[in-house]
This record gives C-alpha cells, structure tokens and sequence, in this order.
C-alpha cells in the first residue's frame, strides 16, 4: 500500500489537473507518522536519481528536523545529495524560523556553528515562517532553480504543518498547500501531521485538500473501562513499535478507495504487511440500510436465467421476433391463430423467459391519439 502511494507521487500531475497530495496522520497512540515520511521522501528521491519519476527535482521544506539529518537520512538510503548535479534542494526552516540567530549574531551573543556550514550549498536557511506568502515563493523559487522553466517539475516535502499551524493561521497555510497543488511545475507535494494537536476541522481541512490519506492507529485499542497499571504498560508496548496503516484514496471519478496494513518499526525502516485485499473497498462508506444491497447467489444465478427479448442465444433454431408494431395476421406466412409469441424456444425449465402480449390487433401502435379523449374532463 505504501508502495501505490509512492507510484502515485512518482507519476505526478496530468496535464490540466492539481499534484497528487498526501496527508500523513498520526497520534500519540501511534506516533509512526516520521517513519512513514522518511520513507516515502527515500523512495520518492529513489526514482528521482534514477530518471523514473515525473519530477526532475525535490524541494524539502524542513520543519522539525535539521538539513543535516536529511542528508544523512538520504545519505544511509545510497543517495549522495552533495554533488555537481543538485537535484534536491532544501529550505530550513528549523535552524532560525524567526531570524532571531542573526539578532543575536548582530549583538554579540552567539556565534555560528561550524557544522552549519558544511550544509550551506544544499540548504537555504528561511526567517519568515509567519508569512505563508514569502514561503511559497520561496519554495517555487528552489524549484524552478534545479528544474530551470518549461513543463519541467518538481516535488514537494513539508515534513511538519504542524509548525507551520504554530506560526500562521489555517486559512494562510491551506491557501499554501492549495497553491503549491494548482502551480503547473509541481509534479507531487506530501506533509505530515500530527492529528492529537489540532482540533477536528483543522484535520479535515487537510484531508480535504489531499487526494490521498494515510492514516496510522494504534494495532490493539483500549478497551472501555478501568485496567490495571500492568495491563495498560503491556497495552503500550505492545502498540510501541507497530501498528494499522490505513490509506484513503480519492480517484479522479469521485470514487474512493481503501486500503489497510499492519505497519512496523524495524531498525532499517518501516515493514508493512497485508491485512486485507488490495482492490477492497470499505463497505463502511455505505450507509446502514435495513435491507440488502447485494445480490444473493440464488438471486444472481436466477437474473441470468432471463432470455431478455431481443437476445439471440445461437442455437442453431431459427428465432422470431415480435416487435409489436404490426398486426399478426397481415402475414400469411404467421399463424393467426397465435396472439402470443414466444421470443425464443428453451427446453431448460430452470431459465426464465419474457413474454408479450399485446392488448388489441385493431389498435394501431404508436398512436398519437389521447386516449382519454372519450373522458368528459
């Protein structure tokens, strides 16, 4: 499942249409949502270096974590981002989100770090994260400076809206999200969140604004009632390193699909295995009626039985058709004598078959006449 998500972000945008987005959620309960992300950035810059995907270049706008981490993060998977052919780019916004290093610097009160120049050819170091406009500028500036203009594109990774929410308001940054989405150079754009810090509208905000949710929850949820101090820690270290991946995704003809699997943390990453099938959709999204919205199979077996009138089974017999729009007997080669014709001959008692009878030979077919001229109305 995982893995459809990372071909959809790999395929990009149709021409005409907003970037793939995806929201990755999750919760204290199960707070797997990083793992997912480094995953997804890792096989996303994957097929970026091997010439596979849509997008020519990676924007990472990091929020809770530092350029440097990315590198590694990068560096561990077999990828080399600092080289002569730049194809990723990163704008830190974690290092000084507010500027407040250079007021410092400028006083006398802090001095640079020396590890913070060995990242400065790969990442961009951004002051104004309250201005969600400056942001996005500057955002598509890095893009079109490793894809250069055309049709060329590249992807986009925020690794944290939930400090983007801490310093903007939520319409600044759905309008971001939105806006990266519908700009023609942008091939894909993911973020995670934290569900656990925001309240119910601001989750579904962005969930309305991806075309694809992954959602991860806890493998065993607590039951209602008291437990015990033992009961619970088990509980928790138990839900510790796995738990239920569920992704939602929203196609193009309106339909949705679901798809789950079991999710854990290993030391060289995150494995997923199966819980259900793949092409399963959740008969949740239907509603709960008191009647059955399915066929049973003596019921399907019966629907295929019917001979519908025009039909032709192609056994060999020679078929008559009567359409109804002529009298029986202005044929002399058809029995008079016949009101009723079957459409065709079975032998097999077990399948149905349609016949028509016609109410008068006299009344001509397809009459313009009102019939209830005769009614004194």
């Amino acid at each position: 499942m995982a893995e459809s998500i990372c071909r959809v972000l790999r395929d990009g945008a149709l021409e005409g249409e907003h970037a793939p987005a995806l929201t990755i959620k999750d919760s204290i309960a199960s707070p797997f949502g990083f793992h997912v992300f480094s995953h997804v950035l890792s096989q996303l810059s994957s097929f970026l270096f091997a010439g596979k995907s849509q997008s020519r270049g990676l924007v990472i706008v990091s929020f809770s974590r530092s350029p440097s981490f990315y590198l590694e993060l990068l560096k561990s998977k077999g990828i080399e981002v600092v080289s002569s052919d730049k194809r990723i780019q990163i704008l830190d916004c974690y290092s000084d989100p507010l500027g407040w290093k250079d007021r410092l610097i400028e006083a006398g009160s802090f001095t640079a770090l020396s590890h913070e120049s060995s990242v400065s050819s790969t990442a961009i170091v951004f002051k104004n994260v309250k201005y969600m406009d400056k942001l996005y500028n500057s955002i598509i500036e890095l893009g079109r400076g490793l894809v250069g203009g055309g049709k060329n594109r590249f992807s986009v990774a925020i690794d944290s809206v939930d400090e983007m929410l801490r310093h903007a308001s939520m319409s600044s940054v759905a309008s971001l999200l939105s806006n990266l989405r519908s700009h023609d150079q942008v091939s894909s754009v993911f973020w995670s969140l934290h569900s656990d810090l925001h309240e119910d509208r601001v989750t579904s905000v962005l969930e309305y604004l991806s075309s694809m949710v992954a959602s991860l929850e806890p493998l065993h949820e607590p039951a209602n009632g008291q437990r015990g101090d033992l009961e619970k820690f088990s509980l928790i270290e138990h839900n510790a390193k796995k738990g239920k991946f569920h992704a939602r995704f929203k196609r193009r003809n309106g339909r949705v699909r679901l798809m789950s699997e079991e999710v854990r943390i290993e030391q060289s990453g995150i494995n997923l295995t199966s819980l259900s099938s793949e092409g399963a959709v959740n008969q949740g999204l239907a509603p709960k009626v008191q009647f059955n919205l399915q066929l049973s199979e003596k019921e399907l077996i019966d629907r295929a039985n019917v001979v519908l009138p025009f039909e032709h089974q192609g056994n060999g017999k020679p078929i008559q058709i009567y359409d109804g729009r002529r009298s029986l007997v202005d044929s002399k080669q058809e029995r008079p004598v016949a009101v009723t014709e079957k459409v065709q001959t079975n032998e097999d008692s077990g399948r149905g078959e349609i016949i028509y009878f016609r109410d008068s030979d006299d009344e001509m077919p397809d009459s313009d006449e009102d019939p209830d001229d005769d009614l004194d109305i």
